[in-house]
């Protein structure tokens, strides 16, 4: 049996004091990529609420939710807890009803939690740093590969 190495590449960074810099600065002011962001999030919620949506157009709601609920675990958003919950049952009903018809139709206390889903997760985007927003995306990235998220049957 081959001994493992401890050995671990580390990121090389070009210009580590842009970086840091960069980290500090709130998501709000790259409005390039707030508003790519937004409009991606909110172009899948249309397709949906038109019953367009594609698997593509799913998997960016629940990327949002992701994110979103990874961001109220560092403290951003706490209070509204209960739109994290309430999007993600939605989410997970939304996607099982998907996999059998394959078509993603939504009902209105379904449209209902995302709305406010949707509105959660573009207030978060206003109060965080881009420092806060790798953090989350790693957390959300280390809680699937953990296992401790809740898997969608993808069928599709």
């Amino acid at each position: 049996m081959r001994k493992r190495s401890k050995y671990r590449p580390k990121t090389v960074l070009l210009n580590p004091i842009a970086y840091v810099i960069e980290g500090n600065q709130p998501v709000s002011k790259h409005d390039s990529y707030l508003v790519e962001l937004k409009i991606k999030n909110h172009l899948a919620m249309t397709q949906l609420l038109q019953g367009k949506a594609t698997k593509a157009d799913m998997n960016a709601l629940i990327a949002m939710h992701n994110v979103s609920e990874a961001l109220c675990r560092m403290g951003f958003g706490v209070e509204y807890g209960d739109y994290i919950v309430s999007g993600k049952a939605a989410l997970l009903d939304l996607c099982e009803r998907g996999a059998l018809t394959e078509k993603f139709i939504c009902r209105a206390p379904e449209i209902q939690a995302l709305n406010g889903l949707m509105e959660l997760h573009d207030a978060q985007m206003e109060v965080i740093t881009v420092r806060d927003m790798e953090k989350a995306i790693a957390l959300a990235h280390k809680i699937i590969a953990n296992r401790r998220a809740i898997v969608i049957k993808d069928t599709v």
